[in-house]
């Protein structure tokens, strides 16, 4: 074979490979996966956030989504549509992404309707957000099918009905955001019997009301928000010595419990109890505690504020509109 023959083959070769890695790397994303996507687009008005969306390109290179790490036949694993302009609801066919890990709807005020029961074929699903959007309907049950799930949150929307207790069937979940909707009723009972690792818990700005169930008194939690509802009776039992809590907010309710007999660990970072008919004094002890935001004001509370420690590095605002509290940042002791 002569040199021409050679470098004519040779480039035929190369050619034929760059071809074939061309023609693959067009094609790497699963094609169902593919179809499914493009009836979503079609679904939300085809609209110009997701104009990447071309059907002749690999949808793993389309905005707003992930692929796994496959070379071919490659599978969508996170769908994130954030800050969109985008009228209409979920399309059902999300639930038609098998392999989905994420999903996020975000910051979409035109998105209106209910979380579609489809979802719950998404068996790998871990990281749920669907927040600041105009969603309306409850809080579905359905969604404690979602077996993987650690990531749940519906902050800012427009939910109303009751909190499911089958959230707490959940083994994975780690943090659940129900904030700023139009949730009624009580705190499941359930809720102090969470099976695996227990969640942070951010309840804030709804409707809720009644007494705090004694089974939460049982977990550990890291970050509690329940401000701005309408709760009642004794919240001492979410704190303790022993725990490891950094952050309670139980601020803006009617709760009505005795401070004096409240102990707290040195892992504190956060307290927020304004606003409410909370009695008895500060303890000396939480002088030593490193919190970093804190505020008892608007209580009924007397006695000296503890001094030696954090206490006074916040001020008046802190303290003021109790029964009786005296001491530096307020005025002196008589």
């Amino acid at each position: 074979m002569d040199n021409k023959t050679h470098t004519t083959l040779l480039f035929s070769l190369l050619f034929f490979i760059t071809h074939l890695t061309n023609a693959s790397s067009k094609d790497q994303c699963n094609q169902n996966d593919k179809k499914t996507l493009l009836k979503i687009k079609k679904s939300l008005n085809n609209p110009y956030h997701l104009a990447s969306w071309d059907p002749k390109s690999d949808c793993c290179a389309w905005n707003s989504l992930e692929c796994d790490d496959a070379t071919v036949n490659r599978r969508v694993i996170s769908l994130t549509i954030f800050s969109a302009q985008i009228s209409g609801q979920i399309p059902p066919e999300v639930g038609d992404l098998p392999y989905l890990q994420k999903l996020v709807f975000r910051k979409i005020t035109n998105l209106t309707g209910q979380i579609p029961h489809t979802i719950t074929k998404l068996k790998y699903l871990r990281f749920l957000r669907l927040s600041w959007t105009n969603l309306t309907g409850p809080v579905p049950e359905f969604l404690s099918q979602l077996m993987d799930l650690d990531y749940l949150n519906l902050s800012f929307n427009y939910f109303s009905g009751s909190i499911p207790s089958s959230l707490s069937l959940l083994p994975k979940l780690s943090y659940v955001d129900l904030s700023r909707n139009r949730l009624t009723g009580t705190i499941p009972e359930s809720f102090g019997s969470f099976p695996g690792k227990v969640p942070d818990l951010f309840l804030s700005h709804n409707q809720l009301s009644g007494s705090i169930p004694k089974s939460l008194g049982n977990l550990n939690f890291n970050r509690i928000d329940f401000s701005r509802n309408k709760f009642i009776g004794d919240a001492s039992m979410l704190f303790g010595a022993n725990k490891t809590t950094f952050s309670i907010d139980l601020s803006r309710n009617m709760f009505q419990f005795d401070l004096s007999r409240v102990e707290i660990p040195n892992t504190f970072g956060i307290l927020d109890l304004n606003h409410n008919g909370i009695t008895g004094s500060i303890p000396v002890q939480w002088a030593e505690t490193p919190f970093q935001i804190f505020n008892v004001s608007y209580n009924r509370l007397c006695g000296r504020i503890p001094t030696g420690g954090k206490l006074q590095t916040f001020d008046s605002y802190a303290y003021f509109h109790n029964k009786c509290l005296c001491g530096a940042p307020l005025d002196s002791c008589k």
